[in-house]
């Protein structure tokens, strides 16, 4: 129970001062408006920021979790409050959003940018983004096969070579009659 109070309450923490750092990184910055508008249709192309939406909903489920094994009698409250304090500062997510668009002005050129958005926006873009993640689990699963049977034939090979100059070596050693 201590274990999981002290990692949400870290989480909250660090969410927290992230948010602040975000906001602080992208002001510090000079890139253009027309950079960091190329930036956010790029991520906006490629979905790179959706898996995030879930971080605060999370953090604050554990926060439930770990307020209502405490207090269980207070668990309609703990719910009511948490999600509450959770509505005010949902809008921080805003602030992940300019970080992750400086971070792509900062790494790509607003003309890759847009190069990026306009694939990733496309048809075939599209169904990268969707069938991606199937093509490379198939595909570790054949390098996994193909690995297999290296790693089988290069044993073998090299057991059978090993052999034969091992026992040439015996021949070669034991003396003639």
């Amino acid at each position: 129970m201590m274990k999981f109070d002290r990692i949400g309450r870290a989480a909250v923490v660090a969410t927290m001062m992230f948010g602040f750092g975000a906001s602080m990184a992208v002001a510090d910055d000079d890139i253009s408006e027309a950079h960091l508008k190329a930036a956010r249709a790029a991520m906006n192309a490629i979905k790179i920021t959706e898996p995030f939406d879930a971080i605060l909903p999370n953090i604050a489920q554990r926060l439930k979790g770990t307020l209502i094994q405490s207090s269980p009698n207070y668990e309609q409250l703990i719910n009511d409050t948490v999600d509450a304090k959770a509505l005010e500062i949902a809008a921080r997510r805003a602030d992940l959003e300019k970080e992750a668009a400086a971070i792509y002005a900062k790494t790509f050129s607003e003309e890759e940018l847009n190069q990026i958005a306009a694939f990733y926006s496309s048809p075939a873009g599209q169904k990268l983004l969707k069938d991606g993640p199937l093509v490379i689990r198939q595909l570790s699963k054949a390098a996994d096969i193909w690995a297999n049977g290296i790693s089988r034939d290069l044993s073998a090979n090299t057991d059978a070579a090993l052999e034969k100059t091992i026992a040439a070596e015996k021949k070669a050693e034991t003396p003639k009659q």
